[in-house]
């Protein structure tokens, strides 16, 4: 290794992998990667294999094991948030669900001051730059088709998926080709970062064809302790490898450790609210009150019913079939490990005063927590339910000056009364979907939370008691203009507010969270800050209609020119 790199990337995640082979592709920089977590090797089936993802979780060697401060209106609570630690990040070991979000998220970032070109049109090129949509027509001019991630759509062939998607249009919901094009709300199959069986992480798709480039060099269990920073600059920044403390120069460094580790990193260096980090044993170098501010994720409950028919993957769960089911995938990529089974589900609105969806679904032809737990039943299904946009805001802070101690998170879930309402929604939209005919062959009772929670009290009770996070955390060193006091970002540059050679490009900069899960916006944020970085000329904006409800479909969402 050198001593001297032009660029130096803390974290080889999401946006990293993505950061690692567009600001290596021209050959022109010397680029270090620093990951703190091991390799996602190749042979290593708790990474690789689709329906494996509930076992990285809570374990040391993949996830950082972060959870949040007793959360305050969700009785005490401490809510685990399970973050990748490793190639990838939490890439390597997410559902590998694909999703856009909606136009109008764009339209929000786009809305806000030094933000115009973050809006839906600028951003579009560049989730078609990444995407290789293989389930999606060639000549749709929504989807890309020769990107680096390659995403397989559903198939939700399961009978249980399909009585799912027409119980909802019985309920009054739309059908939806693509929720990633024209039309985001209604029901329909999902992409997912699956290919030919396999997992298709970001460190996959970008960061490993990259790595046989001279200009990049990848070192992992590299731990970041601070970045050096001196008169206004980042100079260099120190890692411990080995159990050896290393020194390394940058002509600049690039965050992107993702929503948690990215505010850490800056307060640790002295980048953030100067009383905070004196009271820590921290010199303050920038007062940015805005880092690890602005805290947004989003919650989420499985709603799980009992199955009529013996058509659930139910008894896939059984330990006895395991190693027959990991044969097939070792032998074949076939089978049910070859897939995330997050094959479909559906975006909607939860009353007639929101202007697009406010609620996802994620549909399973299973009843099982994300920790293993089964529910006692011999068949079974869940609907993942929980509001996209809520106005609850927490914050991150870091504890004490030592790099290894986590920070401390609060993300004050159900602390608002939109918050409160919206949930009471999500329950009651979701019953009515389960109560149409299209179900009732399938339809056993509802098993969680059951008959104990029927009015607004119990049912707020139950997803305060019950709630898991949906793993998007997001916005902690939000992109806006130096004269918002809460900005930290640089939306035209990516540089941290009143510092030289410092930038964040990760899920901290975004300034909504959007709606649905958060890894394909990261994706796309990456490659937009990739060009920005480079000096590139930046993808020419796509001013497409896309659907919008109570507007006819030939005149639907005319982007602004």
């Amino acid at each position: 290794m050198k001593e001297f790199y032009d660029i130096v990337i803390i974290g080889a995640g999401s946006a990293g992998s993505v950061l690692a082979d567009r600001l290596t592709e021209d050959g022109k920089k010397d680029v270090l990667v620093l990951e703190a977590g091991r390799s996602d090797y190749a042979w290593d089936l708790l990474v690789q294999m689709p329906a494996a993802l509930p076992f990285p979780a809570g374990k040391s060697l993949y996830d950082w094991k972060y959870e949040s401060d007793p959360e305050p209106y969700m009785k005490g609570r401490r809510i685990k948030h399970a973050r990748g630690k490793m190639l990838g990040g939490s890439s390597s070991i997410n559902g590998m669900i694909y999703q856009r979000g909606n136009p109008k998220d764009y339209e929000r970032w786009g809305a806000d001051d030094g933000m115009e070109e973050w809006d839906f049109s600028h951003c579009l090129p560049y989730f078609k730059r990444l995407e290789n949509a293989l389930g999606s027509d060639k000549n749709d001019p929504y989807r890309g088709h020769d990107g680096p991630v390659k995403l397989e759509r559903g198939p939700a062939t399961n009978p249980l998926f399909q009585a799912f998607f027409n119980a909802a249009a019985e309920a009054g919901h739309a059908r939806t080709p693509d929720v990633n094009g024209f039309r985001q709300e209604g029901f329909g199959p999902f992409d997912k970062h699956v290919y030919k069986g396999r997992r298709m992480s970001a460190s996959r798709a970008y960061l490993h064809p990259a790595m046989k480039r001279k200009n990049l060099t990848v070192k992992t269990r590299a731990f970041v302790q601070h970045i050096d920073i001196h008169n206004g600059k980042a100079r260099g920044l120190t890692f411990k490898r080995n159990g050896k403390e290393h020194y390394v120069r940058a002509g600049e460094v690039i965050l992107s450790g993702g929503a948690i580790n990215t505010p850490q990193m800056l307060q640790l260096s002295g980048v953030g609210d100067q009383e905070h980090l004196r009271s820590v044993g921290v010199t303050p170098k920038v007062h940015l009150p805005g880092v690890g501010e602005n805290l947004q994720d989003h919650l989420e409950v499985y709603i799980q019913h009992e199955s009529l028919q013996p058509v659930s993957e139910q008894p896939n769960l059984n330990k006895l079939k395991m190693p027959w089911i990991g044969l097939q995938w070792i032998m074949g990529r076939k089978g049910p490990a070859a897939t995330n089974h997050f094959e479909g589900g559906g975006f909607a609105r939860s009353n007639d005063d929101v202007d697009y969806p406010n609620l996802m679904y994620h549909f399973l032809p299973v009843a099982v927590r994300y920790d293993g737990e089964k529910a006692p039943v011999k068949h079974g299904f869940q609907v993942h339910i929980g509001p996209m946009y809520s106005d609850a805001r927490g914050s991150l802070k870091i504890r004490s000056n030592d790099p290894k101690a986590h920070p401390s998170m609060v993300y004050n879930y159900l602390s608002t009364e939109q918050d409160k309402r919206e949930w009471i929604e999500a329950v009651r939209v979701t019953r009515e979907i389960m109560s149409q005919p299209a179900m009732k062959p399938f339809n056993g009772g509802e098993i969680s939370p059951g008959p104990a929670a029927q009015t607004e009290e119990e049912i707020l009770d139950w997803v305060a008691e019950d709630a898991e996070t949906a793993l998007h955390p997001s916005c902690t060193a939000k992109m806006g203009p130096k004269s918002d006091p809460m900005a930290v970002v640089d939306p035209k540059s990516m540089k941290v507010h009143g510092l030289d050679n410092l930038r964040v490009v990760d899920a901290s900069a975004m300034p909504y969270v959007t709606n649905g899960n958060i890894h394909a916006p990261v994706l796309m944020l990456a490659e937009k800050a990739a060009d920005i970085i480079r000096g590139r000329k930046p993808l020419e904006a796509e001013h497409m209609d896309y659907y919008q409800h109570g507007v006819h479909p030939a005149d639907a969402g005319s982007i602004k020119g």
